[in-house]
């Protein structure tokens, strides 16, 4: 009889990813001076063209809000003008998923035997299946470890294989982006931390002290999967090779500054997962060796097993935090359990904009993947809009999305946002405080600027930053004139 138990991800420490600003809503009507025992009168709200202009963005911006009870659009703007989508395309994919795979649904990972354990020995392979499940961290890999060790087993006479077939393999999520971004790791169908390794480095005597862990909130075991070289250099900050089967990093020595840490990706989940299991085996007893990956379907049996959270609580958490993993992971056991068995994220985002084109009701949705991260993903606003719409007959989606900070007494507004260098979005629901209920998507994008930024500086490109400002900015106006207008 397998043992299964269950643990809420860990989702604390995400350094790859960036807490987006609360909206701060100017008022939406100004009252001007009135005589004595006078009724206030109301200020127009501005025009959304004055809006656009004084915003400066250059390029494009788009934008389409409707009511939310007869989904007729109430104003729009260049809504049939399709965008990089972003993040924003992470409230697509959640209600994919929550369509295809059910509210409930729990990935599992599972530790298998090819034959029984007789006095504490394993006369065969030990088998550790990955089940997609992108929320997997160290310490549920080591209560699995505690929970196979309650089984008696001592010894592996075979080897320890890793299934990770529940998801193709893929070095990344957008082969444009730096190596060396937390946020772009590797995808797997056993994954581990969000498929990133943890570089600390401490001041010392002599330089440095340096570690690379798989670190958790109760875990954190040395890997050897990822190593660290210092270099007496400048630039660039980070180079990366892998060779013999490891993530080779060298880091400039005098980028470092002080004591500090930061999450690097990880290009083998599969090696790195089998890496921390055999350290967190051999710590409680257990002798085993690696031996090669599973390939093909393997006659065993059940020891122990990992449930992870409810679709509901992984929907939440991404959606909040924007994890690109996360969202991969769910868009292609999405797509997988409709019946397909895409190779790629393009392949598996092809299958969400046939449903997404088909069934929910827009007509144009064109996501290259499923968070959003690559550039070529496509949306206009009026399509996003009919996406919310149609999430909303079921009610799954709003309650997942994050909750934005509004300065508008009794407004509440759940939205999804969604950055990348010089493209900004926002799409979400607004409840006004006389009970209306508006869905609407932003999307600004100055597309000439963002394909003028060189390799070098794709992290942090100039201007970017005071950009994107200034596009939050315009989302937090529009929002404002369209609170007004629903009085």
């Amino acid at each position: 009889m397998a043992n299964r138990f269950t643990r809420r991800a860990l989702l604390s420490g995400l350094g790859a990813t960036l807490a987006t600003p609360a909206l701060a809503l100017a008022p939406t009507r100004s009252l001007r001076p009135v005589p004595r025992g006078a009724a206030p009168i109301a200020v127009a709200p501005p025009e959304y063209a004055s809006l656009i202009r004084d915003a400066g963005l250059g390029g494009q911006v788009t934008f389409a809000v409707a009511d939310a009870k007869t989904g007729a659009f109430i104003e729009t703007h260049n809504a049939d003008v399709r965008l990089p989508a972003a993040s924003v395309a992470k409230a697509a994919t959640a209600y994919y998923a929550l369509d295809r795979l059910g509210p409930e649904y729990r990935f599992v990972t599972r530790v298998l035997a090819t034959a029984p354990i007789v006095n504490g020995r394993l006369d065969g392979d030990l088998i550790l299946e990955g089940g997609g499940d992108p929320t997997l961290d160290t310490d549920a890999m080591a209560d699995l470890v505690l929970a196979l060790k309650a089984t008696g087993l001592i010894e592996v006479r075979g080897a320890l294989r890793i299934d990770a077939r529940a998801l193709p393999n893929l070095p990344w999520i957008d082969p444009d982006q730096p190596d060396h971004v937390s946020y772009n790791p590797a995808i797997a169908g056993l994954n581990l931390n969000f498929n990133r390794v943890h570089f600390e480095w401490k001041r010392a005597k002599d330089g440095y002290d340096i570690t690379m862990q798989a670190r958790a909130r109760r875990f954190r075991p040395a890997v050897d999967v990822a190593t660290m070289s210092l270099e007496d250099r400048k630039m660039p900050v980070y180079t990366y090779e892998r060779r013999s089967g490891v993530d080779r990093w060298t880091v400039a020595k005098g980028a470092l500054g002080r004591d500090g840490a930061r999450w690097l990706p990880v290009r083998d989940p599969a090696a790195y997962a089998a890496d921390v299991f055999m350290t967190l085996a051999r710590s409680n007893g257990i002798v085993l060796r690696r031996g090669p990956n599973v390939l093909q379907p393997v006659a065993a049996n059940e020891l122990v097993a990992h449930e992870s959270a409810p679709l509901t609580e992984i929907a939440a958490d991404m959606l909040e935090y924007s994890t690109n993993l996360t969202a991969e992971s769910l868009g292609i056991t999405a797509s997988r359990n409709g019946g397909a068995r895409p190779p790629s994220l393009i392949r598996s985002a092809r299958e969400m904009n046939k449903w997404l084109n088909g069934a929910v009701g827009a007509r144009s949705a064109g996501f290259v993947d499923h968070s959003g991260l690559g550039y070529g993903s496509r949306v206009t606003p009026q399509d996003m809009v009919r996406i919310l719409q149609s999430a909303a007959g079921n009610g799954a989606l709003k309650p997942l999305l994050k909750d934005i900070k509004v300065e508008a007494p009794g407004a509440v507004v759940r939205a999804k946002t969604g950055t990348l260098n010089f493209v900004s979005g926002l799409a979400g629901y607004v409840d006004a405080p006389n009970g209306r209920s508006l869905t609407f998507a932003i999307f600004s994008a100055d597309l000439e600027r963002r394909d003028a930024i060189d390799v070098a500086n794709r992290e942090r490109p100039p201007g970017a930053r005071s950009w994107a400002r200034r596009a939050r900015g315009l989302q937090k106006s529009l929002i404002g004139r369209w609170l007004a207008l629903s009085v």
